[in-house]
C-alpha cells in the first residue's frame, strides 16, 4: 500500500525532513506493507488543491497549514485568530486536547482523516520600506498574505493594504515590488531566501500556524487496524520531533537572517493585541462561542 503525501515547502523544510523520518519508520514498522512517499514543493499541487484532492480521494494525502482548511470548514481558521496562543506549547496543548478533537471531528465530516497536528510555527513580518513596531506603520503597506478572510481582514483591520499572492510567487512579487512585505515563520522566510528581497524583519508573532498530517477515508479505510494503530503512534512521534525542531531552529534562523543582513526589530504587542480585537468579535459567528471559549482556556 503506497501512500503519496504532498505539501507546498521546501525539500530543506522540517516537514519535509521528518516526513521522509516518518516514512521510513512505517516501512520498517509495518515490513513493507504501507510506503509513504513524499512529494515536496507543490508537486502534487498547492494547499488548495491537495484539500480538494482529499475530499474527491484523488489526492491520498498531504501535510496541509491549518488553516487552509477554512475552504471546507470555516471553524478550521480558529486556531489563526490573531494573538490566539502566547507561546507553542499552549497551542500544543489545545491542538492534541479538546480543540483538536473537535476540529478534527469537523474535518471528518468532510472527509478527511487527520492523524496528528504538526506545526508551522509563529508568523513574522517582513517588508521593503522600514521597521513595523506599531499597527500605524503599516498603514497603506502593501502585505502579502495567504488567501483566507481572517488573515486578508487582520491587516486591514491594522491598516495595511493585504493581497493574496500565491506564494509560488511570491518572491518575484517582493523583487518587482508588487507588494512591499510579507509575513511568514523564519523557516521559509530563510528557506525561501526571502532576505535577498526584503531588509526588515519584525518580530510580530501575529498568528501560529499548525499543519495537518491527513489522508483521505479510502486510502485509511485500506489499512488493516494494526497498521492504522502503527501509523497513528508515529505520525505522533514525529509531530513531536518536527515540533521540536521548529522551536529549536527559530533561533538558529533568526540568527542567520540577521547574518544575511536584515534589520530585525521588536514590536509593540500590546499595541497589536488591542488593535486586533475587532477581528475576534468579528468571527464569534463563525467559530461559535464553545470554540472560542476553548480557544481561550488553552490560550491563557
Amino acid at each position: 500500500m503506497t501512500i503519496k503525501i504532498g505539501h507546498v515547502l521546501n525539500t530543506d523544510h522540517s516537514w519535509n525532513t521528518c516526513l521522509l523520518g516518518l516514512a521510513e519508520d512505517v516501512k520498517n514498522a509495518t515490513e513493507g506493507r504501507v510506503l509513504i512517499q513524499v512529494y515536496p514543493s507543490s508537486q502534487l499541487g498547492n494547499e488548495k488543491d491537495l484539500i480538494e484532492g482529499l475530499t474527491l480521494q484523488t489526492v491520498d494525502g498531504g501535510l496541509i497549514g491549518g488553516g487552509s482548511f477554512q475552504s471546507i470548514e470555516p471553524k478550521l481558521g480558529i486556531e489563526a485568530l490573531p494573538y490566539a496562543w502566547p507561546t507553542h506549547e499552549a497551542a500544543y496543548r489545545a491542538l492534541d486536547g479538546e480543540l483538536g478533537d473537535r476540529l478534527l471531528k469537523l474535518l471528518a465530516d468532510k472527509g478527511v482523516v487527520g492523524l496528528s497536528w504538526w506545526e508551522n510555527g509563529f508568523r513574522h513580518l517582513t517588508n521593503s520600506k522600514k521597521p513595523i513596531v506599531v499597527p500605524a506603520d503599516l498603514q497603506g503597506m502593501k502585505i502579502r498574505v495567504t488567501p483566507d478572510k481572517m488573515r486578508l481582514d487582520t491587516f486591514e483591520t491594522l491598516g495595511a493594504s493585504p493581497m493574496p499572492i500565491n506564494f509560488g510567487e511570491l518572491y518575484t512579487a517582493l523583487q518587482q515590488g508588487v507588494v512591499d512585505g510579507q509575513e511568514n515563520p523564519f523557516a521559509i522566510i530563510y528557506s525561501s531566501a526571502f532576505y535577498e528581497v526584503q531588509k526588515y524583519l519584525s518580530l510580530s508573532g501575529h498568528i501560529w500556524g499548525s499543519a495537518l498530517l491527513c489522508v483521505n477515508p479510502s486510502v485509511w479505510a485500506k489499512l488493516s487496524p494494526q497498521d492504522q494503530a502503527t501509523v497513528r503512534e508515529l505520525a505522533a512521534k514525529w509531530r513531536d520531533e518536527q515540533r521540536r525542531q521548529t522551536i529549536a531552529q527559530e533561533e538558529e534562523f533568526l540568527a542567520k537572517l540577521k547574518e544575511k543582513g536584515m534589520e530585525i526589530n521588536e514590536v509593540d504587542k500590546g499595541a497589536f493585541q488591542a488593535a486586533v480585537q475587532e477581528v475576534w468579535g468579528r468571527y464569534e459567528d463563525v467559530f461559535g462561542a464553545d470554540l472560542l471559549d476553548l480557544v481561550r482556556k488553552y490560550g491563557h
